[in-house]
């Protein structure tokens, strides 16, 4: 169960990151930068909080309303063209150099989910980093980073799936889905699109 083991470690201001979107097809990858201030949480609250995967959307809402008056959280994004130009890491180290420096703290040590963190140049100066695999599991900051994370990114899908409804993107939030693959076969892809992606290639070959 996540707690704040690893930010008692480093000590300081930790920030924990993580991101959501590596994977879809479709909409931008977002990271979500969390810190506490006091170090530390009511036990009601901190037992609410894991990785998002592990929640469905009701335990994540319920979580990160009852995590957000504790935190400071800010977001960064890299767009579909981003992603395209560059490569979906690169693009993702680029959020999450966004998201801190959006959060604007003095942060003297960060925890990113995963083993490959952004290059130094992205990074705040003079900052410890520490990349945990599993980190969503295992620190408090990194797992509300990705709960963050998972509900904004997942309320920008349904607003552009109000504009885009052939692609089911309430539910499937740009994954690849059958709903979603089907779709991009009898609708095509739209800006929103990732063309670097596998299916998007295809449905472009055959134009």
């Amino acid at each position: 169960m996540a707690d704040f083991s690893l930010e008692r470690e480093l000590g300081g201001v930790v920030v924990g990151v993580d991101e959501v979107g590596r994977g879809p097809l479709a909409g931008p990858v977002l990271a979500a930068a969390c810190v506490f201030p006091t170090g530390k949480l009511p036990r009601k609250v901190a037992k609410l909080i894991d990785d998002s995967k592990k929640l469905n959307a009701a335990q994540r809402e319920a979580a990160y309303q009852a995590f957000r008056p504790h935190a400071k959280i800010a977001f960064g994004a890299a767009s579909v063209v981003e992603i395209d130009r560059y490569n979906i890491l690169v693009a993702t180290h680029m959020a999450m150099s966004r998201a801190l420096q959006k959060l604007g703290l003095g942060a003297t040590a960060i925890l990113i989910d995963g083993n490959q963190p952004p290059p130094a140049r992205l990074l705040p100066d003079g900052c410890k980093v520490m990349t945990v695999i599993g980190g969503d599991g295992r620190s408090l900051s990194i797992a509300a980073a990705s709960i963050a994370a998972k509900i904004v990114r997942d309320r920008l899908m349904q607003r552009l799936a109000l504009r885009y409804p052939a692609y089911g993107w309430t539910t499937n939030a740009g994954y690849g889905t059958e709903e979603h693959r089907a779709a991009i076969t009898s609708a095509g892809i739209t800006r929103h699109h990732r063309l670097s992606f596998r299916p998007n290639q295809l449905e472009l070959d055959g134009l």
